[in-house]
């Protein structure tokens, strides 16, 4: 065997990828001076596309298999320029491998709400995100659109572009479906594959697909969830003179409970809290036995709603007490007509003794002990 024949055996190139990433999308292959040996193997697996560059034009596309680089199976090449010395010189060229597989559980969302008009709740603002998957189709022309000479192009590059263009697709579509708020979280399979579809003339020109676009959650402003959480609440409770029953019941076992109000407050919040229940009770409904013929019997108007009042002495306040706690404070000394007093809705303090609700409480003398 000649020199040169063991020379021509030691430089045949090997040219493949191996790609141990999970988000490379474009690797080129590197060759000192791009110098390709005429006869090189190149091996392009399962999942790859190789598309090989001469001299700066897009010569042709490599699908899966194991090829010999030669002239007789790159007619392309055959027509960019002559090969001379028995075509079997070295040739610059380059070649990128671009990433055909899936890439998978890519996140979108919407940065800033998203203005529609819903049916229900008149112009109101949503929000979305969800996840996606995009792969390359067309090889040559992602090269050509995207990548250009970037020797190692990876998902993160593009992934903010897709992004953009779902969140306005997403736009688009939510807002002319007409499908209202509460009705869209049992349409969004239908509205990812709606929005997909409108994307997918969009990334046709970039040369990319996407097979699946899924959209995990649509949400509304805290405000709107608030107020759709109370409106859920009274659903619950019926209609709305039973829910406000219901939380007016609630408000006085509270305030029954509480007990800075002094016992009086307290014992009056409890009896009319009794009688707005007992006159419940005695009225047919889910609270009340059912008589055979209801009666129609007015209920007793609500219980007056009890002052509570707070005093002034040597620049500090105390209270609240009710009206007969202060009873009790004028009988053993403890509120003279000359104290200070305060109740809400009163203009400023003034003197028990100026309050006519209160200056009875030191004009009443008991009455004369018996056999006097």
């Amino acid at each position: 065997m000649g020199i040169f024949d063991f020379l021509s055996g030691e430089f045949i190139d090997v040219i493949h990828w191996v790609d141990d990433t999970r988000d490379t999308m474009v690797w080129r292959f590197e060759r000192e001076g791009h110098e390709i040996k005429y006869g090189a193997k190149l091996t392009v697996r399962e999942g790859q596309a190789a598309v090989f560059v001469h001299e700066g034009q897009l010569a042709d596309v490599f699908t899966p298999g194991l090829y010999m680089l030669e002239t007789n199976n790159m007619p392309v090449l055959t027509t960019i320029q002559h090969w001379d010395h028995g075509f079997k010189s070295p040739f610059k060229s380059e070649i990128y491998f671009v990433n055909t597989t899936r890439f998978n559980d890519l996140k979108w969302g919407t940065k800033n709400p998203i203005m529609l008009r819903d049916p229900e709740f008149g112009p109101t603002r949503i929000r979305a995100y969800g996840s996606y998957s995009v792969r390359v189709t067309d090889p040559a022309r992602f090269l050509v659109e995207i990548v250009g000479t970037d020797g190692e192009f990876t998902m993160d590059e593009i992934s903010f572009q897709i992004r953009n263009i779902i969140v306005q697709e997403f736009s688009r579509v939510i807002a002319s479906s007409g499908i209202p708020v509460l009705d869209m979280a049992a349409n969004t399979a239908d509205l990812g594959k709606l929005v997909a579809a409108e994307i997918s003339g969009t990334l046709e020109g970039y040369g990319l697909s996407m097979p699946e676009l899924y959209i995990e959650n649509i949400s509304l402003p805290p405000a709107v969830e608030e107020a759709l959480d109370k409106r859920t609440s009274m659903g619950l409770a019926g209609d709305l003179g039973k829910f406000t029953q219901y939380s007016a019941a609630e408000a006085m076992t509270a305030a029954a409970k509480n007990p800075s109000g002094g016992g009086g407050m307290g014992a009056g919040l409890g009896m009319g809290m009794g009688m707005a229940m007992a006159g419940q009770m005695a009225q047919p409904g889910p609270w009340g036995a059912r008589s055979a013929e209801p009666a129609a019997v007015t209920p007793p108007p609500p219980p007056p709603v009890e002052h509570v009042w707070h005093t002034a002495e040597n620049g500090q306040t105390k209270g609240p007490f009710s009206k007969a706690a202060l009873g009790r404070m004028a009988t053993e000394g403890g509120l003279t007509r000359e104290t200070y007093v305060w109740t809400p809705g009163q203009d400023g303090w003034m003197k028990a003794e100026d309050v006519a609700e209160l200056a009875q409480l030191f004009t009443i003398l008991p009455p004369p002990p018996p056999g006097a």
